[in-house]
């Protein structure tokens, strides 16, 4: 018998019974019987399994949290705080004195004649207390160049002045150290030429003390 038959007939007696098809050895050369590699697809579908339950986790609480009204809190804590802020201010305006109670001296810094007189009535009749009228010391004689100097004492740049200073938005403020009483000084210069109009000083003055109020007395909506 020829030696390929011989090896094809012990390769056959080497096939356990009952095994066939695909595990018959019918030819010269051995079946190499592995298992499929499977392992890397099955991690693979593990990991991706495990991130889409994440996010599916992670975008039901933040729909709970906006239909809840979480979300809102930050905002709704700011407007707070900005009420809170707001509201405080006022309290320390409303200590502004009134104009009859600030004594105002008024006096001119200008060539031209009469001016002090004439501002001095104007302010008697929006309700200020006028002290001295008349021209302007040496210190400051033709050396105003602006609207007007409002000078008093360091207590004043925040109250008496600020309260005067609605009569003149463009005037100087500042401060006399060597001042003690409560009178303050305005001091009309070159570039002067009236006091802001009645209806225009009102409405500042009225935002100076109540700057939250509303027309009907109420507090700020959304306080």
């Amino acid at each position: 018998m020829p030696p390929g038959r011989t090896t094809l007939r012990l390769m056959s007696m080497l096939t356990p019974p009952g095994m066939g098809g695909q595990y018959r050895i019918t030819g010269d050369k051995y079946p190499r019987m592995r298992r499929p590699r499977r392992r890397g697809r099955i991690v693979f579908a593990v990991v991706a399994s495990v991130a889409a339950v994440g996010l599916i986790g992670w975008g039901t609480l933040q729909l709970i949290n906006v239909f809840s009204g979480n979300g809102g809190n930050a905002s709704a804590s700011g407007a707070r705080a900005h009420c809170t802020k707001a509201d405080a201010t006022p309290a320390a305006l409303k200590a502004l004195p009134a104009p009859a109670q600030i004594t105002v001296n008024v006096l001119n810094a200008t060539p031209r004649s009469g001016l002090a007189k004439q501002t001095a009535d104007e302010l008697k009749k929006r309700g200020f207390h006028i002290g001295d009228v008349g021209n302007a010391t040496e210190e400051f004689d033709k050396k105003v160049k602006g609207v007007a100097l409002l000078l008093g004492p360091k207590t004043a740049v925040d109250t008496s002045l600020t309260v005067l200073g609605v009569q003149l938005p463009a005037a100087e403020r500042r401060a006399d150290a060597s001042r003690t009483g409560p009178a303050v000084d305005l001091i009309l210069g070159d570039g002067f030429k009236a006091l802001t109009s009645k209806p225009d000083a009102d409405k500042a003055l009225t935002a100076l003390t109540s700057p939250t109020a509303s027309p009907t007395g109420g507090t700020k909506k959304g306080c």
